[in-house]
C-alpha cells in the first residue's frame, strides 16, 4: 500500500466531510433542526451550498490551491463542531461512504470527461469567470453545476485527481437518504407503496448505476430524481410536515436542474402537485414557499447557474434560440445555435455515432423518420438490456414480499396524476431526445417501479419483512461491490491500473490544452495591448478582449 493511495482515502473522506460541515452549518443558520432531516440531506445541503458559493465566488477569483485549502478548513471545522448531534447516523455514513470508495478507485474515466468536463472544472481553479468560455469547446456551451462542485476540491497533493468527488457525493448522500428512510419506516412500521419505491430506488442505483465513472453530469441528475418523485409521492400522508416537504423538495429540485438544465421539465409536477393539494383543501400550504429559506437559496443559485449559460454562450438557456441575444461581443449567432440543436437532437435519436453519420439530420430527426434506426441502432440492445434488467429486478420484489393470495382491502392508487405526468415526460423524452443519459433510466425505472410498488403493498406479506428488507439491501451491496471488483480487474487488466500504487484516474496532456488555448489567447492580448505587431492571432482564430475588468472570448473583431 503507497503513500498515494493513503492520500487518495484521505482526501475523499475529507470532502464528504468539509461538505457535510457546511451541510451542518446552514442548518444551524436556517434552524430547521426541528426538521430533524437525516444526516444524507444534510449532506445534499452542503452540496447545494457549495455549488451556489462556486458560481458566485469564481465570478471573483479562481477556485487555487490556497482559496480552495481554506474553504474546505472552514467545512471541517463545521463539522467537528456541529456532527455530535448526528453521531448514530454518521456512524451509518462512514460505512456506506467506505462501500461506495471501491466505485471511486477507477482508472478510465467518462468519455466526455477528458472531452470537457476535467478541462472545464480545471479552468476554473486557473481563472475567474471568463465571457464567451463557449467557444473554447462544444462542451463548454452547457455548464453542469457539478464542475463548480468539484472545482473546490483542488486541493495540495491532491491537486486535480478528485475532480470526479462530485459525482461521489451525490450518489453517497443519496444512498444514504434511501437507506436511512428505509429504516425509519421499518422501525414504524410503516410498509406502503413509498416504501417499495425507496426500496426498488436504492437497489436500482447501486446494481445500474455502479460504475461511478460513468455518471458524468446526466446519471447523477437522474439519482436525484428518484428522490424527488418519491417525495412528491410521499406528501399526501404528510400534509402535517408540508414545510419539510417544501425544503426537501426544493433542495432536490435545484440541484437536479443545476446538474443537467432540461429537468427544468421537471417543473410540471407542480400542476399535479396543486391539483391534489386543492382536491385535499390545501392549497393554502403554498404560502408557506414564501417563508422557506430553502426557496429563496434555490432562487440565487438557479439565477446564478443561468448567468453562467448567459456568460458562455449569451443564451440563457442553451441552445433555445429564443433565449439567446446576439447583440453581444461573445453571443453565438443563432444559425450556429439552431446547428447545435439539430446536432444533439439527431444524436440522441441514433443519427449519429462512433463510426456513422446521416446525411440529412434535418429530415432523419422530423416526426418519426428516426424510429426505425433508433431501434436498430440503439433500442437493441441498449435500451432492451436496461428494461430487462428492470422487469428481472421487479420479479425479485415480487418473489420477496408477494405471499398474499387476495389483495388488501382499500389498498387504492392514490397518485394517477402523477403517474400522467411521468407518462407525458416519457413521450416527451421518447419524441424529443430518446438517449437514456437524457433522463431516460429514471423515467423507464420510474414506469415499472411505481405502478410494482402499489401492487407489491397490495399483495404483500409482512412475514419476516425486516428480514426480507435486509436481505434485499445486502443483495444490492454485494452485487455493487461484485460488479466493481470486475470492473476494477478489467482495467487492471486492460490499462496496467496500479490500484495501491497510483489510484488515480488516467491523465494527459489532452486534458489540460483548453487552458493551454486560454493561456496563450491572454498573452497574446497583453501582447497586443503593448504593440500591434506582437499579435500573433491569425483572421478568422479566437482573440481575447477586455472590458471591466474581465476577459470575453470572440471570433468577431471587436475592440
Amino acid at each position: 500500500m503507497s503513500l498515494d493511495f493513503i492520500i487518495f482515502i484521505f482526501f475523499y473522506f475529507f470532502a464528504i466531510f468539509s461538505t457535510l460541515g457546511y451541510g451542518l452549518i446552514i442548518e444551524k443558520i436556517f434552524k430547521i433542526e426541528k426538521y430533524n432531516l437525516n444526516i444524507g440531506f444534510i449532506g445534499l445541503i452542503g452540496v447545494l451550498f457549495l455549488i451556489t458559493y462556486s458560481y458566485a465566488s469564481n465570478y471573483i477569483f479562481a477556485h487555487d490551491l490556497y482559496h480552495n485549502v481554506i474553504f474546505n478548513i472552514f467545512g471541517i471545522i463545521f463539522f467537528v463542531f456541529y456532527i455530535n448531534n448526528k453521531k448514530k447516523e454518521f456512524i451509518i455514513l462512514s460505512i456506506i461512504f467506505t462501500i461506495l470508495l471501491i466505485s471511486f478507485f477507477l482508472f478510465k474515466t467518462h468519455d466526455d470527461f477528458p472531452y470537457y468536463h476535467f478541462p472545464y472544472t480545471y479552468h476554473i481553479t486557473q481563472n475567474s469567470t471568463v465571457f464567451g468560455l463557449g467557444e473554447l469547446n462544444h462542451g463548454f456551451k452547457t455548464p453542469s453545476s457539478i464542475f463548480f462542485l468539484n472545482s473546490l476540491f483542488y486541493l495540495p497533493i491532491i491537486k486535480y485527481n478528485l475532480f470526479q468527488i462530485g459525482a461521489a457525493l451525490f450518489f453517497g448522500f443519496s444512498t444514504l437518504i434511501l437507506f436511512l428512510d428505509i429504516k425509519k419506516s421499518l422501525k414504524l412500521k410503516e410498509i406502503d407503496p413509498v416504501f417499495f419505491l425507496r426500496l426498488f430506488s436504492l437497489a436500482f442505483i447501486l446494481v445500474f448505476f455502479y460504475r461511478i465513472q460513468e455518471h458524468g453530469t446526466d446519471r447523477s441528475a437522474q439519482i436525484l430524481s428518484l428522490l424527488f418523485v418519491i417525495e412528491i409521492f410521499n406528501l399526501k400522508k404528510n400534509y402535517i410536515n408540508f414545510n419539510l416537504f417544501l425544503s426537501k423538495t426544493i433542495i432536490l429540485l435545484t440541484l437536479i436542474i443545476g446538474l443537467k438544465l432540461f429537468f427544468l421539465l421537471y417543473l410540471v409536477f407542480i400542476l399535479p402537485l396543486i391539483y391534489y393539494l386543492t382536491k385535499d383543501l390545501k392549497l393554502n400550504l403554498l404560502k408557506n414557499l414564501l417563508n422557506n429559506k430553502f426557496f429563496y437559496l434555490s432562487l440565487v443559485s438557479f439565477i446564478f447557474y443561468i448567468s453562467i449559460y448567459f456568460v458562455n454562450t449569451g443564451c440563457l438557456f442553451f441552445p433555445v434560440s429564443f433565449s439567446c441575444f446576439e447583440n453581444f461581443s461573445w453571443s453565438i449567432d443563432i444559425d450556429r445555435i439552431k446547428a447545435y440543436k439539430l446536432h444533439y437532437e439527431n444524436w440522441s435519436k441514433a443519427g449519429s455515432g462512433a463510426g456513422y453519420q446521416n446525411e440529412d439530420p434535418l429530415n432523419y430527426v422530423k416526426l418519426f423518420n428516426w424510429v426505425p434506426n433508433w431501434f436498430d441502432k440503439y433500442f437493441f440492445n441498449k435500451v432492451s438490456d436496461f428494461i430487462l434488467g428492470i422487469i428481472f429486478l421487479v420479479i425479485l420484489f415480487i418473489c420477496f414480499f408477494c405471499r398474499q393470495k387476495n389483495p388488501i382491502n382499500g389498498n387504492k392508487f392514490e397518485y394517477k396524476f402523477f403517474y400522467i405526468v411521468i407518462l407525458i415526460l416519457f413521450l416527451e423524452w421518447f419524441y424529443n431526445h430518446p438517449a437514456l443519459r437524457y433522463g431516460g433510466y429514471s423515467i423507464i425505472a420510474l414506469l415499472f417501479f411505481i405502478p410494482f410498488s402499489h401492487f407489491i403493498n397490495k399483495f404483500k406479506s409482512l412475514d419476516k419483512i425486516y428480514t426480507k428488507v435486509i436481505s434485499i439491501i445486502i443483495i444490492s451491496f454485494l452485487v455493487f461491490l461484485f460488479r466493481n471488483v470486475v470492473r476494477i480487474d478489467k482495467e487492471v487488466k486492460q490499462y496496467k491500473y496500479d490500484m495501491f500504487n497510483k489510484p488515480y484516474y488516467y491523465l494527459d496532456q489532452s486534458h489540460f490544452r483548453i487552458q493551454k488555448t486560454m493561456d496563450t489567447l491572454i498573452i497574446n492580448h497583453k501582447n497586443c495591448k503593448i504593440d500591434d505587431s506582437m499579435c500573433i492571432a491569425k483572421e478568422g482564430e479566437h482573440r481575447i478582449i477586455e472590458k471591466f475588468g474581465k476577459y470575453i472570448i470572440t471570433r468577431k473583431n471587436v475592440k
